[in-house]
């Protein structure tokens, strides 16, 4: 499994507790298991190895049968998403039109890789394909905030907005 940087996981007896729930009561259910990840994505926001560890042992399954679920499902993150969650469309349109510069220096003014979470869980990045907005392009998004029309050199004023 690779490591990217991103803040410790750090789960709380509750959520552990809600976990172990939810698995006694699908444990039995056949074709469970991901509906069970789903909750405790809910749970945790995302499913660190730490969770994915729980509900193998919990399910009696193989850990690797877990985490093929994890990897190969886009709905599934294995990394926390930051409060501010940034999203660069690199669809063909925004990426003609230098979205990949703005990726580049959001990485670069963040201290972070594309799928990271920085160290005090403010902002995470990521890569997207097309949101939609090709008529913006290049396009991002804050959460739910959409910024178009962008160069490089708007990616500081838009980081000022969520400090």
């Amino acid at each position: 499994m690779d490591e990217k940087k991103s803040i410790p996981f750090k789960g709380t007896p509750e959520q552990e507790e809600q976990l172990l729930k939810v698995i006694a009561e699908g444990k039995d259910v056949k074709g469970a298991l991901m509906a069970i990840m789903q909750k405790a994505q809910d749970i945790y926001g995302y499913l660190p190895i730490e969770v994915q560890t729980i509900i193998a042992r919990e399910m009696g399954i193989p850990l690797q049968e877990v985490y093929g679920v994890a990897t190969f499902y886009a709905q599934f993150s294995l990394y926390p998403k930051g409060e501010y969650k940034i999203s660069v469309c690199l669809g063909t349109a925004c990426y003609v039109k230098g979205a990949g510069d703005i990726f580049d220096k959001l990485q670069e003014k963040l201290g972070i890789a594309g799928g990271e979470c920085t160290p005090d869980g403010k902002f995470s990045l990521e890569a997207c394909r097309c949101i939609g907005a090709c008529g913006l392009a290049p396009v991002l998004t804050v959460n739910e905030d959409v910024y178009g029309r962008l160069t490089k050199d708007d990616v500081e004023g838009i980081l000022a907005k969520y400090l």
